[in-house]
């Protein structure tokens, strides 16, 4: 969540010649536990590939071991999941093929009715122990394809929230204010982004760390959101600008069908 104190984090890791810290390394990025991957693994190898609603109905089942499911919620094949205990589908959720969540610590939640679709990407990605790490969406949202959210600082979605293809949402931010030394030990700041209700996200656009974004806002195609963006505005740009408030004068339908 947006908050008033930004996190900031330096670390310089030690080298190490050892083979086995390459081992515990990806072990540590795949899951709580050494027997929770193997389990984890296990699942994928039995059922993650089984294709058709044949594969669905079955990883609705068996999934549960390793994952919250509350209701009923559909996955395709060859879905990425990284501590899957972690991550929490609530009924009618449905995650298109190539999906990736990777919800290390604080998680992934994912509303009623919610769609992630083909390639979009959800990485909590929280390997400093923030305290607001974590992506939370809301009911009947749609992740567009290949989006990307990351959620350091955490990431909230409300309701009806879409982004269409290519979005990213990157609640993370580098400090590289001296010089003198390589950025990569200079720490980040993870503030957070909140989405509110019934706001649409235009192809392409990114929405950066620290951000808010008004109920029922609509952001242009392409656009880089750096400022927070009221209730019921049009904005658009790099940087991202007020338009005009949404209004149905200012978004007149002009004898245009409407589809519903």
């Amino acid at each position: 969540m947006v908050t008033d104190q930004r996190v900031l984090t330096a670390e310089k890791p030690e080298p190490s010649t050892h083979g086995s810290h390459g081992v515990r390394l990806y072990l540590q990025r795949q899951a709580d536990t050494l027997p929770r991957y193997l389990l984890e693994q296990l699942m994928y190898a039995m059922f993650g590939w089984i294709p058709t609603i044949i594969g669905i109905g079955i990883r609705a089942i068996m999934y549960r071991i390793i994952l919250s499911i509350k209701g009923w919620a559909a996955i395709e094949n060859h879905v990425r999941l990284r501590f899957a205990n972690r991550i929490i589908l609530h009924h009618g959720v449905y995650l298109d093929q190539g999906v990736y969540l990777h919800a290390c610590p604080n998680g992934i939640e994912i509303g009623e009715n919610s769609i992630v679709m083909h390639g979009a990407v959800l990485h909590v990605y929280n390997f400093r122990n923030l305290p607001h790490a974590g992506i939370r969406i809301g009911k009947d949202c749609l992740i567009g394809e290949y989006s990307v959210i990351r959620g350091q600082g955490g990431v909230w979605l409300g309701d009806r929230v879409y982004t269409s293809p290519f979005t990213q949402i990157l609640a993370v931010n580098h400090v590289f204010r001296n010089p003198e030394e390589p950025f990569i030990y200079q720490g980040i700041t993870a503030e957070g982004i909140i989405i509110e209700d019934d706001v649409w996200l235009g192809a392409g656009c990114i929405i950066t760390d620290g951000v808010k974004i008004g109920k029922g806002s609509v952001v242009a195609a392409g656009s880089v959101v750096t400022h927070d963006v009221p209730a019921h505005t049009l904005v658009g740009g790099v940087p991202a600008k007020i338009i005009r408030e949404i209004t149905e004068e200012n978004f007149p339908v002009n004898g245009r069908k409407v589809y519903f």
